[in-house]
């Protein structure tokens, strides 16, 4: 490929690629280059380094997902609009390994702010948690709680941790059930100081 080709888009397109084919640690600007057909230096002239070029892999890779869920939940609520959001999230995660991995490295929140993808993201996601009528901080509380569940479980089964005879999507079913209960029934912050607990 040649040299004159290169751009901060199309190595960030490989990027995600080469994510999905090796892992998202194997992501490095020496195997960019390589792909390219080029030397590690001449990238510097589109990223900044390693961390530059995974971020911009992160932000990439978090707008193809928010892309993914987004029409998934659209007119829908409650219930119906959660498991809407666990399927798609789910479905990404399993069908773009390393890209998904990339979503979950921390980035500067500057970055975050800047990021049209990041702010479609979270107007998304509280969207989809208007339904169960949670205030700060305990939306903030609900939207861990799912981005917890949704990635040990799509981690474990990414890696075959689930190794009962129990079908795995009965299984993930069944958790999308009982976080909109758990919603449904939230411990809210308010109530917890009227009852005196810390």
């Amino acid at each position: 490929m040649a040299r004159a080709g290169i751009t901060v888009e199309r190595l960030v397109a490989a990027a995600a690629e080469l994510a999905d084919e090796t892992g998202f640690p194997s992501v490095t600007l020496s195997a960019l280059a390589r792909r390219f057909g080029v030397k590690d230096a001449s990238l510097y002239s589109h990223v900044r380094g390693l961390e530059d070029l995974r971020t911009r892999l992160a932000l990439y890779a978090g707008g193809e997902l928010i892309d993914r869920i987004a029409p998934a939940v659209a007119g829908r609520a409650g219930r119906d609009a959660l498991a809407a959001f666990a399927g798609a999230y789910r479905a990404y995660a399993l069908e773009h390994p390393g890209r998904y991995a990339a979503t979950q490295i921390r980035i500067d929140q500057s970055l975050i702010a800047d990021s049209p993808a990041m702010r479609r993201t979270a107007e998304i996601t509280y969207g989809m948690l208007r339904a169960y009528d949670l205030d700060e901080p305990d939306l903030t509380d609900a939207v861990r709680l799912l981005r917890s569940t949704f990635h040990g479980y799509c981690a474990l089964e990414s890696a075959g941790g689930f190794g009962a005879g129990r079908d795995v999507q009965a299984s993930w079913d069944k958790a999308v059930d009982a976080l909109h209960l758990a919603l449904e029934h939230w411990p809210r912050e308010t109530e917890r100081k009227n009852t005196g607990h810390d």
